[in-house]
C-alpha cells in the first residue's frame, strides 16, 4: 500500500460491463497458504511485464519458485514515483508496467515456466487528485467517468488518522486517496469485475493492497463474486498494538501478511540472539502458519525501516535463508531496486535488461537466497528437528530426514559436528558448492565462516 508512515503526492464502461454480469456466488472455505506444491513467491516490485516474463522463464521457474508477484496493472495517476502504481484512475491495463497484451504474454510465458501469477491489487481507493490517467482517461478525485462517480464513495473526506477507532480506518481516506465506499452494491460488483477481468487472462491470485481499510465483510462479498473463488488471496493487513482492525479479521478470507515476523527479524538479526527463533511463528503469538504470508521486507517496509533491507547486508541475506529454510508460513521475497530517495520509482521505467545493472538489485537471484527456493521444496512438510545453537547467534536445525541448515551469524568462524536425520551420504552445500559427507550416525563436520550459512537437502548429492 502507499505507507502511511509518510506523506505522498497526491475502468471504463467496458469493465463496469463485465462487472455488472459478474453473478453473487455463495462463499467457499479460504486457500490457505499458495496451492500447490512450491509456496515461495518471488515479489518483482514494478519489473515491467516483458521483464517479469523474461525473468520467469531465465530464473524463477529453473529455481523452483511457485509464485511471481507483479506491481498493480491498472491504469494509475501519471508521475514517476512507484507510489504512482497505488493510484489508479481505472480499471483498464494500462499503466507504467505494460499494456493488456504485454500482460497476457505474461501470464502466459510464466505459465510455461510453471510459475504461477498474483497480482497486487488496488481496490481500497482510488486516486488523490485529478488529471488524466497513463492510458488516457480523464478523471478528478471522485469522479472517474465510466466507472465511479461521488456517490461510489465513503462520506468520510479527511483523511485516516485514528487507529483505534475502526470507523476511521474504514471510512476515511489513507493518505488522502478516495476512498470506494465497498459496502455498496454498484462497487462490490464493479471491483469483482475488476478482479473477474484479471482471471480470464489467467492471472492465480491476488494480494489485496490496504485490505486493513476494507471491512472483512465487504472483501468476503466481493470474493464470493469470482470466477474462480479459489485463487489465491493474500491480504495486507498491518499489525498494530491496540488497534481497532487486527489481522486476524481476514484469515477467513485467504491468507494475511504478517508484518510482526518481519518486524521481529530485524531486531534479532540486528540486536539480539538467533537462538531466540527456536519457536518463531505461532511461539511469539503469531497468527497460525497456515493463514501467514511471510517476508524479511516489502516495498513500504524497506522505506519506512520498520524491516531489513538490501543495504543491511549478511543480515538481510541470512534473514532471507533463515525464513527460506524455516516451515512458517508461505514467504516471500522483495526484489526491488537501489533507492536514496523513497519516492524514487524503478530504473528505465520498470525494465531491466539485466539482474545487478541500472540499480536493479534482484535479490529473488542472490545466490545464497535463490538456492533455499529449491531447499524449501524438498523438505515441504517436514518438521524442525535435531535444533542446536549456541547461546548466540549460531544456529542449526533439521527439516525432518530431507534436509539440514546451519546459519553462523557469530563474528567468527564456527567448526563442530552437526546431528541430523539425514541418511548417510554425498551432499551440496548449496550456499557453497561445497560437498558434504553425512555418516551412518546422521553427523557431519563442517566449519562456517562468520556470517554465513550451510543448507543441504535429499536428491541433491552434487553442486
Amino acid at each position: 500500500m502507499i505507507s502511511r508512515w509518510s506523506a505522498r503526492a497526491t475502468a471504463t464502461a467496458a469493465v463496469t460491463a463485465l462487472a455488472a454480469s459478474a453473478a453473487v456466488l455463495t462463499p467457499t472455505a479460504a486457500q490457505a497458504s499458495p496451492p500447490g506444491a512450491k509456496d515461495v513467491t518471488a515479489v518483482l516490485f514494478e519489473w515491467n511485464f516483458a521483464s517479469v516474463a523474461k525473468e520467469c522463464t531465465d530464473a524463477l521457474g529453473p529455481a523452483g519458485y511457485g509464485y511471481v508477484q507483479v506491481s498493480p496493472p491498472a491504469e494509475h495517476v501519471q508521475g514517476s514515483q512507484w507510489w504512482t502504481s497505488y493510484q489508479p484512475v481505472s480499471y483498464k491495463i494500462a499503466g507504467r508496467l505494460g499494456d493488456r497484451t504485454a500482460f497476457q504474454n505474461m501470464v502466459n510465458t510464466c505459465h510455461a515456466a510453471g510459475v504461477k501469477v498474483v497480482v497486487d491489487t488496488v481496490v481500497n481507493h482510488m486516486a488523490a487528485g485529478g488529471g488524466t490517467g497513463t492510458g488516457g482517461s480523464s478523471y478528478t478525485k471522485y469522479g472517474y467517468p465510466g466507472l465511479y462517480s461521488s456517490y461510489d464513495f465513503d462520506d468520510c473526506t479527511s483523511q485516516v488518522g485514528d487507529y483505534r477507532d475502526r470507523w476511521n480506518v474504514q471510512h476515511c481516506e489513507l493518505v488522502g486517496l478516495a476512498d470506494l465506499d465497498t459496502g455498496e452494491e454498484y462497487v462490490r460488483r464493479t471491483i469483482a469485475g475488476y478482479l473477474n477481468d484479471l482471471l480470464t487472462l489467467g492471472v492465480d491470485g491476488f494480494r489485496v493492497d490496504a485490505a486493513k481499510h476494507i471491512d472483512t465483510a465487504d472483501l468476503a462479498d466481493i470474493k464470493s463474486r469470482l470466477s474462480n473463488r479459489s485463487a489465491y488471496w493474500k491480504q495486507e493487513v498491518i499489525y498494530g498494538s491496540g488497534e481497532a482492525v487486527q489481522p486476524t479479521e481476514y484469515t477467513g478470507n485467504g491468507d494475511v501478511q504478517e508484518f510482526r515476523y518481519a518486524y521481529d527479524l530485524k531486531r534479532v538479526f540486528n540486536n539480539e540472539n538467533l537462538a531466540y527463533l527456536k519457536n518463531y511463528g505461532e511461539g511469539w503469538g503469531y497468527m497460525s502458519s497456515s493463514v501467514a504470508g511471510v517476508f524479511v521486507d516489502n516495498h513500504d517496509t524497506e522505506r519506512n525501516g520498520s524491516t531489513l533491507d538490501y543495504k543491511d547486508g549478511a543480515n538481510y541475506t541470512l534473514a532471507n535463508v533463515f525464513m527460506l529454510a524455516y516451515p512458517y508460513g508461505a514467504p516471500d521475497v522483495n526484489s526491488g531496486y537501489e533507492w536514496s530517495n523513497a519516492d524514487a520509482g524503478p530504473p528505465n521505467g520498470g525494465a531491466v535488461n539485466a539482474c545487478w545493472r541500472d540499480g536493479w538489485k534482484c535479490q529473488h537471484a542472490w545466490p545464497e537466497i535463490l538456492r533455499m527456493v529449491a531447499f524449501r521444496n524438498a523438505v515441504r512438510g517436514e518438521p524442525v528437528g535435531n535444533w542446536w545453537d549456541d547461546g548466540g547467534d549460531a544456529i542449526a536445525f533439521g527439516r525432518g530426514a530431507k534436509g539440514y541448515v546451519a546459519i553462523n551469524h557469530e563474528s567468527s568462524s564456527l567448526s563442530r559436528t552437526f546431528q541430523t536425520s539425514l541418511p548417510a551420504g554425498t551432499y551440496c552445500n548449496v550456499q557453497n558448492d561445497t560437498s558434504v559427507t553425512v555418516g551412518s550416525n546422521g553427523r557431519f563436520t563442517a566449519t562456517l565462516g562468520a556470517d554465513t550459512a550451510l543448507a543441504i537437502y535429499a536428491g541433491k548429492s552434487r553442486c
